[in-house]
């Protein structure tokens, strides 16, 4: 039976003192443009969407302006040797829909690149080198959603992301803390050491970054679209460098790649209609269970003791479903529908003890235990209603590390989203099954969860990075924002998050996020709950008022602080 939202607890007034604490100046310009709004990981990003807005432009060409400005800007982060997934609006005809620019394992993978002779998993192989880089989506899908949906020449969004790369740009001390964590990877591939590094060690902040080598790349990509990228020059310098450093690539990969449309996922909570990715990212099924399971408890947020209590049930079924079921739909049978009923919901909701913590290897199915990754994202909101969540990717910082030649593109290392092993952890400490194994072409499962929310408030787009608690980050953010009277941004995105994914079965929480209190009656229902080494996300969220149609952004203020992941 579906519960009806109870009367809203005492929150705690530290939770309160921690939001406006977090709540600093959002990156976004927003408010300069009231009926638009841009919220992205990096201020030179977010001024070139307002630019390509100013020019003409729509929300479309505007996001191809912001994704491309954050792969010159946190080359840890994102590039245009990665990829992501594209959630589009088009306030026209209502059209929406998921650009799944998601990377491919190359034709030429095998077993034996990732496991030795007795099937143990070989260190490092889906995270450094040739065999840890997959063939990237980003630059197919810049070109198709420019191409498809916006409406300047991709010469003129790209303008911003070409002049940064050739003239270069202070980095900031969240580049620097980014380069520091990560020297030791930068300093064993010389190319990437000359480019990313300052005299082979990491920058201090004020340090000038220039790229002219991904300018020029960028500038191929923006005469001849994808043909500049996945042909020609650049094309061989790619396979050439993956395949140096131990990859087997081939110029077919890359000829053969195509960014593909997907009807995204779309489904109720409580009077919002939400709309989020589906397959081969996991974490649009994954929220549409813990909400649909969530409406069958009497809650009234996700803050409390009590409801935290049951949105970590919630998250723990939901990452036990993906280690089961989820893979790429194109390759592997999915029970997507049975997945996101309401039949299944009801189920999972009925097997939750609201008094008490499910063990994670009590689940139907659960394997017994075996002995920071970097994403980012861009929300934006145009005049005429237009909208995109975009959530891009390299995996972790830096990717492989791998910088092809002299084309200035820094390769991604997102095989290790595979699984090799139901008993074996990814980088995330996530785990999967057989859907979610290598295969040639295949695309591998991921977190990111650009999400639409609309209601009788208006519509919410947002989205984050934080590899498998992007899905927990957007969760909280949806629950936020459907039992408050009004949208508060940066209440939304700066409020203290907690985590739960199944394996290993604990609540992680932020640093200093929640009082003792809390985290006591937490483990009185038998939660194990450990803190974080350091908060993570970096969420960017803008809204457009339904009654008044001024729009307004926020940018996680965790993103200038260091050490975030």
């Amino acid at each position: 039976m579906t519960g009806k939202p109870g009367k809203a607890p005492a929150i705690h007034s530290a939770f309160f003192a921690l939001a406006l604490a977090f709540a600093g100046a959002p990156v976004s310009q927003g408010a300069e443009q009231p009926r638009v709004a841009i919220a992205s990981a990096h201020p030179h990003a977010t001024a070139a969407g307002h630019e390509i807005l100013e020019r003409g432009g729509n929300a479309f060409d505007a996001a191809v302006a912001v994704a491309a400005v954050l792969a010159v800007v946190e080359p840890y982060a994102s590039g245009l040797g990665g990829g992501g997934f594209w959630l589009l609006h088009r306030a026209t005809d209502g059209h929406q829909v998921m650009v799944d620019g998601r990377e491919t394992a190359p034709a030429g993978v095998q077993p034996e690149l990732y496991l030795d002779p007795v099937g143990k998993p070989i260190r490092g192989a889906t995270t450094r080198g040739g065999t840890a880089a997959a063939i990237p989506g980003a630059p197919a899908a810049l070109v198709h959603v420019a191409g498809r949906y916006g409406k300047l020449p991709l010469a003129d969004t790209l303008a911003p992301a070409i002049r940064h790369a050739r003239n270069g740009f202070e980095v900031d001390r969240r580049y620097a803390s980014m380069a520091a964590l990560r020297e030791r990877l930068l300093q064993e591939q010389s190319e990437a050491a000359r480019i990313f590094l300052d005299g082979n060690r990491a920058p201090q902040p004020g340090w000038r970054l220039k790229q002219p080598g991904l300018a020029a790349t960028l500038e191929r990509l923006a005469r001849e679209g994808s043909q500049g990228f996945y042909g020609g020059a650049v094309a061989g310098a790619l396979v050439e460098a993956a395949n140096r450093a131990g990859g087997v690539w081939k110029l077919s990969d890359l000829a053969g790649y195509r960014a593909i449309e997907r009807p995204p996922l779309r489904f109720q909570y409580r009077g919002a209609t939400i709309t989020t990715a589906v397959l081969p990212s996991a974490g649009g099924i994954a929220l549409a269970q813990c909400l649909q399971l969530l409406e069958r408890h009497e809650i009234a947020g996700a803050r409390s003791p009590r409801d935290a209590h049951l949105v970590v049930e919630a998250l723990r079924r939901a990452f036990h479903d993906r280690a089961r079921y989820l893979g790429d739909g194109d390759f592997t049978p999915v029970p997507v529908d049975r997945l996101v009923s309401s039949a299944y919901a009801a189920q999972l909701a009925a097997s939750i003890n609201p008094m008490l913590a499910t063990r994670s290897d009590g689940l139907p199915g659960s394997a017994p235990a075996a002995g920071s990754g970097n994403t980012t994202h861009l929300s934006v909101i145009d005049g005429v209603g237009n909208r995109v969540a975009a959530t891009l990717t390299i995996n972790l910082l830096f990717g492989s590390g791998i910088v092809a030649g002299d084309t200035g593109v820094l390769l991604n290392n997102e095989m290790d989203d595979f699984t090799l092993r139901e008993d074996v952890a990814n980088s995330f400490l996530l785990r999967g099954g057989e859907a979610n194994s290598i295969a040639p072409g295949k695309r591998p499962l991921s977190s990111m969860t650009p999400t639409f929310v609309e209601d009788a408030k208006g519509v919410l787009v947002l989205g984050a990075p934080g590899g498998s608690r992007i899905v927990s980050q957007v969760l909280l953010a949806v629950l936020d924002y459907v039992h408050a009277p009004t949208a508060d941004l940066a209440a939304i995105v700066g409020a203290p998050r907690y985590h739960h994914q199944w394996r290993p079965d604990r609540v992680e929480v932020e640093p200093e996020a929640f009082p003792a209190q809390w985290r006591a009656a937490l483990e009185a229902k038998g939660h194990r709950v450990e803190t974080g080494r350091r908060r993570w996300g970096n969420m960017q969220a803008v809204f457009k008022s339904k009654q008044s149609g001024v729009a307004q952004a926020a940018s996680d203020p965790r993103g200038s602080e260091l050490g975030w992941y």
